[in-house]
């Protein structure tokens, strides 16, 4: 069991403690929702709270516990905090933290070690799974007596992609019942708090903490000020080896008292055990993966009509959070990721039941390329979300040999081919001159490139892009052998025709001779676009290479010496006129650099796919270009792999703090390059 733990080293935090701020940790629910904060316990962000709820329309996820401020009063009558105090001018007292000894991953779930005069106290944090519940427990690993703590609870009820400065009624209402206490406020579910533990008093206190300061919202530039409402504080007696155990939930108090919070932490750990049985994974990194990855699968609580179709038929719904905190989930991601974390981790039933899912969505030959946060319906604005489709669908038959779930899809997929061909929205559609796909519409970025500010396209890339081809290439070629087996020969001869065609225009126009790459995208609105970026890789990373082999060598070469970093693929080469070498800054900025030089940890999945085309058999030298990420799961969103990188040294994670394709495509080659 030991690779189920993971220790941030204190000699990384460093002296100056800021690293507590920067540094933060991730609880998932398997519904959406989640609990995060930084080490110090300090909300730099407005996604940060000890609950966010993700709860059915018409409120989707929602922030309900913000933060819980931590006392200790010692035996001489004395008092130390044990979270950092927030001054109201934006500045932060990290003194707290010099009586942090540990803080430590066990089976994902945070535990940080206090030391105090001699003293020592536990605290671990677990949300149950499939519930809106969060447990906070303490415990005293030092045998002295008469050590109390003071615990604060503080409140925002806000949606969750609402501003923190978004403070329209101030109305909070609390109602006790022996030591069962309700927060309500209007237009928001209410909020359950208990207490469990020896000697326990609550005191009202009622205070609103005003003018803090969030300061990663300011610096990405939205509102950044906000307050807090508490109602008072617990004060229980904390004994040796004896937790005590905060209890906050959305839940009712049936389920909320259902299990106590041994149960609830035993429960939660032996699932995390199943999960570790039924991987691939047994090494310690591989392990830390598999933990990463169950943060992404869910069942989402807002669509419960997909849940009774789904029930009706025998299956369950499941999807995939594409990130954490701001993302919901998206086809595109869903499908990238699909393997490396549903069948690399032996979640084959999931798999299933997420490819059905994605499958009762499919429209006008198209896939939703994202579902908006609390609703129903999915957005359809993606050109190769439905061609990831047919990839996840294939190594999920070749994997489980599940032909039934093929069986069902394929019509589908015939319609999906055939909407192609004749066109469908988006300007999505088959040039029949030369069978090669393009796409575009006016306002929209189709590819996976999609940043937009606006009205502002930063990328456009309407035309015939490298990457959309070689997965139009593959899907072309899977339905081929799909329909010759289910069906006849005959019927399969459209499909390869299409194939046959695509593959020798492809050739013919995507080849850069001056640079010995492809080009990014032809026939655009400015012409052919020479730039070096990572989508080449994907006319041979694919199982149906569209590139000619003779080209492999010389493609891997240049995206080896202009892209490839210790932490994933540069988006952009630097010496191209619109390369932005860092992320950051506000909106505008940070969306101009998004796709243009940043780095994408998910591109190291096709490059290695097409790095060991070039070089089968060296499996070695092939992991070697994953080695960067075992030191990154000590940083950033402790335990999981960021969105994006700087692009240049320090490499400085950015975006998400865990992203579901980023741990899928990590997990997936570390397995693929065992020797």
């Amino acid at each position: 069991m030991s690779n189920i733990i993971k220790n941030v080293p204190f000699n990384q935090i460093g002296a100056d403690r800021e690293d507590f701020l920067h540094d933060e940790w991730l609880l998932t629910n398997g519904l959406g929702g989640y609990a995060s904060c930084s080490i110090a316990g300090i909300t730099t962000r407005k996604y940060h709270g000890l609950l966010i709820a993700a709860l059915p329309p018409p409120f989707g996820r929602t922030i309900m516990l913000n933060h819980l401020a931590e006392q200790i009063v010692l035996p001489n009558g004395t008092s130390r905090w044990l979270t950092c105090e927030e001054k109201t001018d934006g500045q932060i007292d990290l003194s707290a933290m010099s009586y942090l000894k540990e803080f430590r991953l066990e089976a994902g779930l945070p535990v940080w070690i206090f030391e105090i005069e001699n003293i020592q106290i536990e605290k671990r944090i677990l949300l149950i799974h499939l519930q809106n519940t969060v447990h906070i427990s303490f415990k005293l690993l030092t045998p002295v007596e008469n050590v109390h703590l003071r615990l604060h609870p503080s409140f925002h009820f806000r949606a969750h992609e609402a501003a923190v400065d978004n403070i329209q009624d101030t109305s909070y209402v609390i109602n006790a019942i022996e030591n069962q206490y309700e927060i309500s406020k209007s237009h928001f579910h209410p909020l359950r708090l208990k207490m469990i533990g020896p000697k326990i008093k609550f005191t009202l206190d009622n205070r609103y903490i005003k003018n803090l300061f969030y300061r990663i919202e300011s610096d990405r530039g939205y509102e950044s000020t906000g307050a807090l409402w508490s109602p008072g504080y617990f004060k229980p007696e904390i004994q040796y080896n004896t937790p005590v155990t905060l209890i906050a939930s959305t839940e009712s108090w049936e389920n909320l008292n259902a299990l106590s919070p041994q149960e609830a932490f035993s429960a939660e750990y032996e699932r995390k055990c199943r999960l570790f049985f039924t991987a691939a994974a047994k090494d310690k990194f591989g392990s830390e993966l598999v933990i990463a990855a169950d943060q992404f699968i869910i069942t989402p609580s807002s669509r419960v009509g997909d849940a009774v179709r789904a029930h009706a038929s025998g299956d369950e719904i499941r999807t995939i959070i594409a990130g954490y905190h701001w993302f919901t989930d998206w086809g595109r991601d869903t499908m990238i990721s699909l393997e490396g974390l549903t069948l690399c981790t032996g979640r084959f039933n999931e798999a299933r039941w997420i490819l059905r899912t994605f499958h009762h969505y499919i429209k006008d030959g198209l896939i939703p390329n994202m579902f908006p946060e609390g609703q129903n319906g999915g957005l359809y604005h993606t050109a190769d979300g439905t061609l990831w489709f047919f990839h996840a669908l294939d190594r999920y038959v070749e994997i489980t040999k599940d032909r039934e779930t093929l069986k069902i899809i394929l019509p589908a997929l015939l319609e999906i081919i055939k909407s192609h061909v004749e066109g469908t929205k988006f300007g999505i559609e088959v040039d029949s001159k030369d069978g090669l796909l393009k796409q575009g519409a006016e306002g929209y970025q189709l590819t996976w490139m999609d940043a937009k500010v606006g009205d502002w396209v930063v990328t456009p890339r309407s035309g015939k892009a490298v990457e959309i081809n070689g997965l139009w290439y593959n899907a072309l070629r899977l339905t081929e052998e799909w329909v010759r087996a289910e069906y006849n020969e005959e019927k399969a001869r459209f499909y390869k025709e299409a194939a046959d065609l695509a593959y020798c225009s492809f050739n013919e126009r995507f080849w850069f001779s001056e640079g010995n790459y492809l080009y990014d995208l032809i026939d655009g609105e400015n012409g052919n676009d020479p730039a070096c970026r990572p989508n080449q890789l994907l006319a041979f990373s694919l199982k149906h290479a569209v590139l000619e082999p003779q080209h492999w060598k010389e493609v891997i070469e240049v995206v080896q010496a202009k892209l490839v970093t210790p932490y994933g693929l540069r988006s952009l080469s630097a010496d191209h006129p619109d390369y932005k070498s860092r992320y950051e800054g506000d909106l505008r900025s940070r969306d101009a650099a998004y796709h243009q030089g940043t780095v994408w940890s998910w591109l190291i999945g096709p490059f290695i796919d097409a790095w060991l085309k070039v070089h089968p058999g060296k499996n070695k030298e092939a992991r070697n270009f994953l080695r960067g990420f075992d030191k990154h799961l000590e940083e950033y969103g402790v335990g999981s792999i960021s969105e994006i990188f700087d692009a240049t040294e320090p490499y400085t994670p950015r975006g998400c703090i865990a992203q579901a394709w980023s741990v899928a495509e990590v997990l997936r080659c570390w397995l693929k390059t065992e020797n």
